[in-house]
């Protein structure tokens, strides 16, 4: 399919494809990703109150007299000071709309994190200025380096003492293979932040500290001849550190940049406001905007074609007043207007779009038109899943989005009864959301479905929202199992004959054979070759 057969018939409503192409261009969608506890949740916090849309930021997590942040709102996230879900955050920034997707940063929800990373167009990678590059951190960097999303990265936290500037950037290239080409460089060691020199300018950039960093910091500009005088020896071993930087070869490249080669690297201070407005700036100014995506068949679909988006997330219990369930997607091409009735691609039914929501944070407003990579919050959206494409005019399927490989596994059981009805709902929607993958077999049952996740947390979360949304608790018991396989259904029942293994069935209807150990799986392997079991991989 061409780019030609997409063109749809122009019609009064229909905007022109110019439009639609400036629309797109003004579009900035990325995640940010890190190790857990490098202030991912702060900056995404920082960010906006730099771009004015909130007054008053909240650094501080569970803290009595400080609020927590806009993008962490389930409870759960509120008691133990980590983001637990992904969450959509839009706001306009100079000529430009940003759509900021914060992702959890703790390992067990990669799942969710991954699904996130297939809806943007860029990302910021947060760094930790004493820890430098974390196991978590890396392997997210992996799934970008795969979907071939550029980078920025962030040095977070320098106003805490941490290592040298020059030995972070040394392992970032050693480490992932990127060359880091600074566009800030710090002045002042870890610890004793002074600013940023400029390396675009030249200029020096001094920061004025704000009490518990909660209104955005006054910054000054400081023309290089009188940074001297501002900053002292600081600033002469900025600038010497910075024409290293620079016969080393670690000047920006957009080419290199967009290609995934280099990354443009900048120095902050989220929790106290320093060096935010420098990261609006940059994405504004450097960040892609959206292009289209590419169809089940390779065939890219342009963001001047007719409307489609993919859903990447659902999340039930955002207000708790309101049972109903938002499907989070992102426009790929053309123009949404609220009420279109658009065609759910995996059903071929029509999909009523009166109830579309702009979201930000847990706060939701109408949403009446959105553009190529605006994220939709659609409400009562029983029937969408991650993964799943909508379309209007002109058929498009977007490729699916891959589960994890499960690494624990528990039977889940109600507590009461009575609420059989209930239980099973509730487990229905968990696994529809993808908050946990649920697997079941006829020797378990219906009333004990097997819950299978990344990591282990994954099932405090669904405990939570069995009890405290769905009305109906449950009680979990842990099965002796390490990993999954798939397994073809013809060599099901000799599986099931095996020790230590069991098979099980996945609502989409592929059966997965779990075994105790991997240990137990090589040996299987050896001792039976021609029984074909498949991996479970994201890609």
């Amino acid at each position: 399919m061409t780019d030609n057969a997409l063109a749809a018939p122009q019609t009064a409503e229909t905007p022109p494809p110019g439009r639609i192409a400036a629309e797109a261009g003004r579009r900035r969608t990325f995640a940010v990703i890190s190790h857990p506890d490098a202030g991912k949740s702060t900056l995404t916090e920082a960010l906006a109150l730099h771009a004015r849309v909130i007054t008053e930021a909240g650094a501080v997590h569970g803290k009595a007299g400080r609020r927590a942040t806009v993008s962490d709102w389930m409870e759960m996230e509120k008691a133990r000071g980590i983001s637990i879900t992904s969450t959509a955050l839009q706001f306009p920034y100079r000529t430009c709309v940003i759509n900021l997707l914060d992702t959890p940063g703790h390992a067990d929800f990669s799942e969710d994190t991954y699904r996130v990373l297939t809806a943007v167009d860029s990302a910021v990678m947060l760094i930790d200025a004493a820890k430098g590059l974390e196991p978590q951190t890396l392997k997210l960097f992996q799934v970008c380096k795969h979907r071939g999303i550029p980078i920025i990265t962030v040095i977070n936290k320098w106003d805490r003492p941490g290592r040298h500037a020059l030995e972070l950037m040394d392992e970032i290239h050693a480490r992932i293979g990127l060359r880091p080409t600074p566009l800030t460089w710090p002045v002042g060691i870890a610890g004793d932040f002074k600013g940023v020199l400029d390396r675009r300018t030249g200029s020096f950039i001094r920061f004025t500290r704000t009490a518990g960093g909660a209104t955005a910091a006054p910054e000054e500009h400081i023309a290089a001849a009188d940074a001297h005088t501002a900053a002292g020896d600081d600033w002469d071993h900025a600038v010497e550190e910075s024409e290293l930087l620079s016969a080393d070869g670690s000047d920006y490249d957009r080419e290199q940049f967009l290609s995934g080669a280099a990354t443009p690297v900048l120095f902050t201070s989220a929790a106290l406001n320093f060096g935010v407005n420098q990261l609006l700036d940059v994405l504004v100014e450097l960040a892609p905007p959206p292009s289209g995506a590419l169809d089940v068949d390779g065939t890219r679909r342009a963001t001047e074609s007719p409307f489609s988006a993919f859903v990447f997330k659902v999340q039930a219990g955002m207000d708790s007043a309101h049972r109903d369930r938002i499907a989070y997607a992102r426009v790929v091409s053309g123009t949404f207007e609220r009420g279109d009735v658009l065609t759910h691609a995996a059903t071929g039914k029509p999909f009523v779009t009166k109830y579309a929501q702009s979201v930000f944070g847990q706060q939701r407003t109408t949403l009446d038109t959105a553009w190529p990579g605006d994220v939709i919050g659609l409400a009562n959206a029983a029937t969408l899943r991650p993964g799943d494409t909508l379309y209007r005019d002109v058929p498009v399927q977007y490729p699916p989005i891959p589960s994890f490989s499960p690494e624990h596994f528990v039977v889940a059981r109600g507590a009461d009864p009575s609420k059989h009805k209930q239980f099973r709902r509730g487990i229905e929607q968990l696994e529809q959301e993808g908050v946990v993958q649920v697997l079941r077999s006829d020797r378990r049952g219906d009333q004990a479905p097997v819950l299978a996740a990344v990591g282990p947390m994954q099932f405090e979360v669904a405990v939570h929202r069995m009890a405290t949304e769905l009305s109906a608790p449950i009680s979990l018991e842990s099965l002796p199992y390490q990993v999954a396989r798939i397994v073809d259904p013809a060599d099901a029942e000799f599986m099931n004959k095996q020790v230590s293994a069991e098979v099980l069935t996945r609502t989409d209807g592929v059966m997965l054979v779990l075994f105790s150990t991997r240990w137990r799986l090589e040996g299987f392997q050896r001792d039976n070759p021609d029984v074909k079991l498949r991996s479970l991989v994201a890609a």
